[in-house]
């Protein structure tokens, strides 16, 4: 379950009751949940708790869409996707990776978008923008100048501003899935103690003695 209460169809204002019956249909997707890319549909109904915070994300995808970007939207997915993986959320990373599908990316291209750096299945620009995403997503946009100006080279000043927004954009979105348990975030903590085989033993005995 995700960690904030979900809104049922009932409950939901105008603006987002349209949504729900573009993504669910007639049902209640609380009482009936799931959305036709089999992910819960959870994401909806819990950002739905603040519907201006709902109808501000709802333009976010309306904008990254839009047929006023300059920006390739395959190099838009890669970020977007690449984003999804180095912050550890399988829900964006999953969707996109469908996204990259549909885009026309190769099935190598997608399986290696986790080890990008020792691939040979990218482009120039292509690596250089997976670069380019690390920076955001991993060193908080610290940036060498070298990559920057080669990433000059291959794109406009509006295609870099355009993926730097949707790129932090959905780190942005992924580490709020993360955090609410939304989609298919919502998985047990990984990282637990695990018991030794004889309760109360010292790891560092053998180095002290």
């Amino acid at each position: 379950m995700p960690r904030l209460r979900e809104v049922p169809r009932d409950e939901a204002p105008e603006q987002i009751q349209r949504m729900y019956k573009f993504l669910f249909g007639d049902r209640d997707p609380v009482a009936e949940p799931g959305t036709d890319t089999g992910t819960p549909g959870d994401w909806w109904t819990v950002f739905a708790l603040v519907p201006d915070c709902f109808d501000h994300c709802v333009e976010g995808f309306r904008f990254y869409r839009s047929e006023k970007r300059q920006l390739d939207p395959k190099l838009r997915e890669l970020g977007q996707t690449r984003a999804g993986y180095a912050r550890g959320s399988q829900f964006v990373f999953s969707q996109h990776c469908k996204s990259m599908r549909y885009l026309g990316f190769t099935e190598e291209q997608i399986e290696a978008i986790p080890y990008w750096q020792t691939a040979g299945c990218f482009s120039e620009v292509e690596r250089l923008v997976l670069g380019y995403t690390d920076c955001l997503v991993l060193d908080g946009g610290r940036t060498p100048d070298g990559l920057f100006d080669e990433l000059k080279r291959h794109l406009t000043d509006e295609e870099i501003l355009e993926f730097t927004y949707i790129t932090c954009l959905y780190e942005m979105h992924a580490t709020m899935c993360r955090a609410l348990k939304l989609e298919y975030d919502n998985v047990p903590e990984r990282l637990v103690e695990i018991p030794a085989p004889v309760e109360g033993g010292d790891i560092l005995r053998a180095v002290d003695d």
